[in-house]
């Protein structure tokens, strides 16, 4: 028998979880970072002034020769790690703060049912997630508009790609990016319902990402490698070549995706049997 009145659609609204979320000081904070990033490196390259390759051709070399080219190199850059932040925090504080604030209990008490309330969370945080990995290579075009002006994306190797190839080559490089953040997002979701502590569950999902990028660069391990979660997460890169090879990244879609389900499926199955005390 329920409450007159109560319904479960009713509770937690994504409007709501949203709302709580934004004025938390780490979304503030994430954002400032990633929308200040292009305008720092804008500075730093205006700065140092003109260079020359140097060594194995790379997206540094051609950072400054469009908007598309800068923003490719701001992607590249805050890839490996930063992006890897922004997307454990959002996805690794939405329910251990809640478990750190002693509020988790207050909330289930409500009544929202587990279910909901997990999904609720899951939902808010992937959406601030996208526009975290969103924001960086949109301000990045702006940034590189000013600073730079509009143009062909020019190759570290040689030759150029017209600006509207490039700009549909640019969505798959995006798309692809917030694909291989899904088993970031997983992982860090996984350890939320697992600790009360915040900081140890993004710490712990960048720590492990770490240690992924790590074993990667050990050779000796063969094509074991090509199952680390972090080996693709550069793939995105095969989108800049005359002919899209589409190879490494239909592979890094594969792992990311298996990965995240696995984990998030963990992570429903780990909250649903916790026992809920703070």
């Amino acid at each position: 028998m329920t409450a007159t009145g109560y319904h479960v659609r009713r509770t937690l609204p994504l409007r709501v979880e949203t709302v709580r979320q934004f004025r938390r000081r780490r979304t503030l904070f994430a954002f400032a970072v990633l929308l200040g990033l292009p305008w720092v490196l804008v500075a730093a390259f205006k700065i140092g002034g003109d260079f020359g390759p140097d060594g194995v051709p790379s997206l540094v070399d051609v950072a400054t020769a469009s908007a598309l080219n800068f923003a490719l190199f701001a992607l590249f850059v805050a890839t490996g790690f930063l992006l890897v932040v922004a997307v454990a925090l959002f996805c690794g504080d939405t329910v251990a703060s809640e478990a750190g604030w002693s509020s988790l209990r207050y909330l289930l008490a409500a009544p929202v049912p587990r279910a909901r309330l997990l999904r609720q969370k899951l939902i808010v945080a992937l959406g601030y997630a996208v526009v975290a990995v969103l924001s960086l290579p949109l301000m990045s075009l702006v940034a590189g508009t000013v600073a730079f002006g509009w143009g062909d994306v020019e190759l570290p190797t040689g030759g150029s790609v017209p600006v509207g190839t490039a700009l549909q080559r640019m969505a798959i490089i995006v798309g692809y990016s917030l694909i291989a953040q899904l088993v970031v997002a997983a992982l860090a979701f996984l350890l939320s319902v697992t600790t009360d502590s915040p900081l140890g569950a993004v710490g712990g999902a960048v720590g492990l990402v770490i240690v992924s990028n790590i074993l990667d660069a050990v050779t000796a391990l063969g094509s074991l490698r090509d199952f680390l979660p972090t080996h693709w997460m550069y793939a995105w890169m095969d989108a800049l070549q005359p002919d899209i090879e589409w190879t490494g990244m239909a592979k890094g879609t594969a792992i990311s995706i298996s990965y995240a389900a696995v984990l998030f499926a963990l992570a429903f199955r780990r909250f649903r049997n916790r026992d809920i005390v703070s």
